[in-house]
């Protein structure tokens, strides 16, 4: 028998529904995004008040689909920082079996950030790629553009193949330049964001929405 949802959740629902009812009515002409990108640039807009995001939301034409596919199957989930994490609801999660992954305080990151002169989100995606933890996983940067930098070199110089890099660190030093890169390559498929805006709150806004995906298609 099934039980009506407490007061608060059911008036925050009504809450999100009616915005994004606002940002359909709104947004203007969606500019070039499928049905199934829709939803994901809609939440973007929900999570960050911008309408620019109507716009500045690039998705690799298999992307959408290729991230629901591999959280679906219980993926691994590799983040470049700890804000992603703790952004990510449990009620999506534990459903769907995936485990989240950041290494930034380990021992081993930390020795060879300082020895090799790197930052630690590099040797943190590193040690990612040698547990064998990218291989069909996610990769979620939101902050470090050098996270992203490595995931890319690790792709093209080491043959890494995750199901989708979300690629989308704020800032104005690399931030920038690590997403041009990413708009390069053919596979694996990506999802990010033009310029210097982006996040830890819209990669966890961009996993909600993949995660959405997913639990509906186990249904």
């Amino acid at each position: 028998m099934s039980h009506p949802a407490p007061p608060i959740v059911a008036a925050g629902e009504s809450i999100e529904r009616a915005s994004f009812i606002h940002i359909d009515a709104h947004a203007g002409p969606r500019l070039g995004y499928s049905d199934t990108e829709w939803p994901l640039v809609r939440r973007l807009i929900h999570t960050s008040g911008d309408f620019a995001f109507n716009g500045l939301t690039k998705i690799h034409p298999r992307a959408m689909a290729a991230g629901r596919e591999a959280l679906a199957r219980a993926c691994t989930l590799v983040v470049d920082v700890n804000m992603i994490r703790a952004g990510l609801t449990s009620r999506r999660l534990h459903p769907l079996g995936v485990k989240v992954y950041q290494f930034n305080d380990d021992a081993e990151v930390i020795r060879r950030a300082i020895e090799e002169q790197t930052t630690r989100t590099v040797q943190a995606i590193r040690l990612a790629w040698q547990r064998g933890l990218l291989e069909g996983g996610v990769v979620a940067i939101g902050n470090a553009p050098t996270a992203l930098m490595e995931t890319i070199r690790l792709v093209q110089e080491h043959g890494a193949r995750p199901a989708l890099v979300i690629g989308v660190p704020v800032g104005f030093i690399a931030a920038e330049e690590s997403k041009n890169m990413l708009m390069t390559l053919e596979t694996p498929p990506w999802i990010t964001i033009q310029g210097t805006k982006g996040g830890s709150t819209l990669a966890v806004a961009t996993l909600h929405t993949l995660m959405d995906m997913a639990l509906e298609a186990k249904v």
